[in-house]
């Protein structure tokens, strides 16, 4: 079965794999994600204080240096698979009677644009981060942490195996709940881990399920293989409809979560509490880790139908919702969080409806744009200590580096000509509006949004009168406004390193009527961001209606409060149950036993009378009981 277009490919089995053939760094490919957990390592000894001297400084340019090493590694290794060719590693991991697991990354120029995009955004972060925690006392913690972050990304984007994808997922997910709890003496902070880590293990417990099931059905976990079993499977009805509707929805369960798409979507917002050079990786290449999971994946999942359904549906909720939300925030973090989700739903409904190699093109777009826009955020932050919209203003003559990301950032955001995201959209779009028009509606209004609410957040940010907070707010640092520089540079070029990835066509390659509405739609959005009434000093408006419905907004479609109505309530409930059955049914059955077996001994202890025939006489009568109630059941059946 050929590889859907996007994917990565395995060689032929007389393709080279490790071997004398292949060059040095295409043999040592496997260390890009030991980089970053040696980046750990390396940090422990200052973030468990075992060294005290000279600060935790030295930790993060040990992190800063293997993360390098790791980019121009993964340099390397794109100019060799231009030249070669897709390749494909594979290294013997644990085999035991009939269980063989085997480590596998395919190299492939999807594969290691991604890798490339996961440590260029860590490096930059890191970067970043040497700024904004410049005064925290946990530094070197936080660059273990990103290290462990970073090696478990890598593993997954270049990962040919679906057990180790699982895998390095919940590691994933665990130095997710480590960064968002960085600040663990706060308990806002330790109820936002503890929701991220718990929300995301649903999605985790029934992704497991799944590999599970295929494990057993396809008796490999290599993708290729999996992808030949769903072939088979189609055509000739291995499975019942049934099994392959649970099988799909299990598969997706985990990148949803990881996405942050509906009803999963809780997670991200609750995340902001976390540093926010961590956010700067959450919101631009986690979610692209989980995006690329689900593309490797999508061929099985199209064995069931409805899965896919659920999918576009999925896709589509959380793409319209999402941008719907994010305009009627006010906290400046969770603004972009809901943007997230709302760009990611698009990404799924790409994928659902098998186009893969535009896919990746948003997802990259949108990795770097997002990962720029959260820097400025987080400049603003540091710089002014205020997320708050309605305490903030007159930032863009103060802070001109950041005010600039941030429209290089929120540009590369929408389909304006010539960045990024209009190629995304127009292509998109195009291939949508004939057969698919509801679909391409969908990423129409959710450009609109996305203006919509990036031209809002600058009018209240950047324009207007200085406030209170922002009235001395000076520019960040040389070691955050680095990062910005460079980063919007390469915003600005990203058509051009689109065109290595997959080749994009000029502006006459699409419709006029197509471009006409990708850029209309992103024009209208600037309409309704400028139209937005703000007020500084009522927040929610005045007007009944109006005020109805930015609350419906502001909470998320009160997600929460429904969360907590039926899913808790229904767990509490259960737990409750369980209570009670333990303490009055077990409980009581045991105690009952006890309380028969004393009372049994108290009125035997009166039959105690030193008598030997009484003694034989109770013994031949309970052994002639015993034998007549055998003789009767052997009778009897």
């Amino acid at each position: 079965m050929p590889a859907p277009i996007g994917l990565p490919v395995r060689g032929t089995p007389s393709s080279p794999r490790l071997s004398d053939a292949l060059s040095l760094p295409l043999q040592l490919t496997w260390l890009i994600p030991v980089y970053g957990f040696s980046g750990m390592l390396l940090s422990l000894p200052w973030a468990t204080g075992w060294i005290k001297r000279n600060g935790p400084r030295p930790a993060a340019y040990l992190n800063l240096l293997v993360t390098l090493l790791a980019v121009l590694h993964g340099s390397l290794v794109i100019r060799e698979v231009v030249t070669l060719g897709p390749q494909h590693l594979d290294f013997p991991w644990f085999q035991a009677a009939d269980l063989n697991l085997r480590i596998g990354f395919d190299l492939s120029l999807t594969n290691l644009a991604a890798l490339e995009l996961v440590t260029t955004m860590s490096l930059v972060c890191q970067v970043f981060a040497l700024g904004y925690l410049d005064k925290e006392w946990s530094l070197a913690r936080f660059y273990a942490l990103v290290g462990f972050f970073e090696g478990a990304m890598s593993g997954v984007v270049l990962s040919s195996n679906l057990f180790m994808s699982y895998f390095l997922l919940e590691m994933l997910t665990l130095s997710t709940y480590l960064l968002v709890g960085f600040w663990y003496a706060q308990p806002l902070v330790v109820t936002a881990a503890r929701d991220a880590f718990l929300t995301k293990r649903v999605g985790d417990v029934l992704l497991l399920m799944g590999v599970v099931a295929l494990s057993a059905w396809a008796g490999s976990m290599e993708f290729t293989d999996l992808y030949a079993w769903a072939a088979q499977a189609k055509a000739e009805q291995l499975i019942s409809p049934l099994a392959g509707t649970l099988l799909g929805l299990g598969l997706i369960a985990g990148p949803m979560g990881k996405c942050a798409q509906f009803p999963m979507h809780l997670w991200l917002d609750e995340a902001m509490e976390g540093p926010n050079p961590a956010s700067i990786l959450r919101n631009s290449v986690v979610v692209t880790c989980g995006a690329i999971v689900l593309l490797k994946l999508m061929p099985v999942v199209a064995v069931s139908p409805l899965a896919t359904t659920v999918l576009l549906a999925v896709g589509s909720i959380s793409a319209i919702g999402g941008g719907l939300v994010a305009v009627a925030q006010v906290d400046l973090k969770r603004a972009f969080s809901y943007s997230t989700t709302s760009y990611l739903g698009l990404v799924f409904i790409a994928i659902a409806l098998q186009m893969p190699g535009l896919a990746l093109l948003l997802l990259f777009a949108h990795g770097l744009a997002r990962a720029l826009q959260f820097m400025s955020v987080g400049s603003i932050i540091a710089t002014t200590n205020c997320q708050d919209l309605t305490e903030l203003g007159g930032l863009g003559t103060r802070m001109p580096a950041t005010s600039l990301a941030f429209l290089v950032g929120s540009a590369g955001l929408v389909g304006l000509l010539p960045l990024g995201c209009f190629w995304c959209y127009g292509l998109i779009v195009h291939n949508l509006i004939d057969g698919a028009p509801l679909f391409a509606a969908v990423f129409l209004l959710t450009n609109l949004l996305t203006a919509a609410n990036v031209v809002r957040v600058f009018r209240a940010v950047f324009l207007g009168q200085p406030m209170p907070k922002t009235r001395r707010a000076p520019e960040v640092i040389f070691w955050m406004a680095l990062p910005m520089v460079s980063l919007a540079v390469i915003v600005l070029l990203l058509p051009l390193i689109m065109q290595r990835i997959d080749p994009v066509p000029g502006i006459t390659a699409f419709p006029l009527q197509v471009a006409l509405a990708v850029a209309g739609s992103g024009l209208a959005g600037v309409i309704v961001g400028c139209l937005l009434p703000q007020d500084r000093f009522w927040s929610r408006s005045r007007q009944p209606t109006l005020r109805v419905l930015q609350d419906l907004l502001a909470y998320d479609f009160y997600t929460p409060v429904i969360y907590r109505a039926t899913i808790v309530r229904l767990v509490a409930g259960l737990a409750q149950a369980t209570r009670w059955f333990d303490l009055n049914v077990v409980k009581g059955a045991v105690d009952g036993v006890g309380r028969l077996s004393l009372a049994t001994a108290e009125g035997l202890k009166l039959s105690v009378s030193g008598q030997l025939q009484t003694y034989v006489l109770t013994l031949v009568v309970s052994i002639l009981l015993l034998l007549g109630g055998l003789q009767w059941l052997r009778l009897g059946f």
